[in-house]
């Protein structure tokens, strides 16, 4: 099992800034790919961004790449994934979640990952 614990969310001004955090637990060893999502309000989840753990190949979605960047830390005990979005707009406002996965090395859809954190909500102000 692997547990995820999102962190980092609150309130933002447009065009600012704000790095997600998200702290796996558990099996993480064996974690072979990861990834963002969130899901705005009224909407579905959707892919922010996605990581392959082995070779760090990543795949954004179109929307996102360029404001956001993930990367990933892999010291001797811990694992971590971060997230860090620039120059937010309104329409980022959504709850953004962890997920993990320790059965594909996929990582492009929510189909792809079999752990999930609970969230942590971003909201951006004009």
């Amino acid at each position: 099992q692997v547990q995820l614990a999102e962190s980092g969310g609150g309130l933002v001004q447009a065009g600012g800034s704000r790095r997600l955090s998200c702290a796996a637990s558990g099996r993480t060893l064996s974690v072979y790919s990861m990834g963002w999502f969130r899901q705005a309000p009224g909407k579905g989840r959707e892919l922010v961004v996605g990581i392959r753990m082995g070779d760090g190949s990543t795949y954004y979605k179109p929307n996102y790449e360029g404001r956001f960047t993930i990367s990933r830390d892999e010291s001797k005990n811990a694992l971590s994934l971060y997230l860090q979005m620039n120059n937010l707009e309104p329409e980022d406002t959504a709850v953004y979640y962890c997920a993990a996965s320790r059965d594909s090395t996929a990582y492009t859809g929510q189909r792809d990952f079999e752990y999930w954190g609970q969230g942590t909500p971003v909201t951006v102000s004009t």
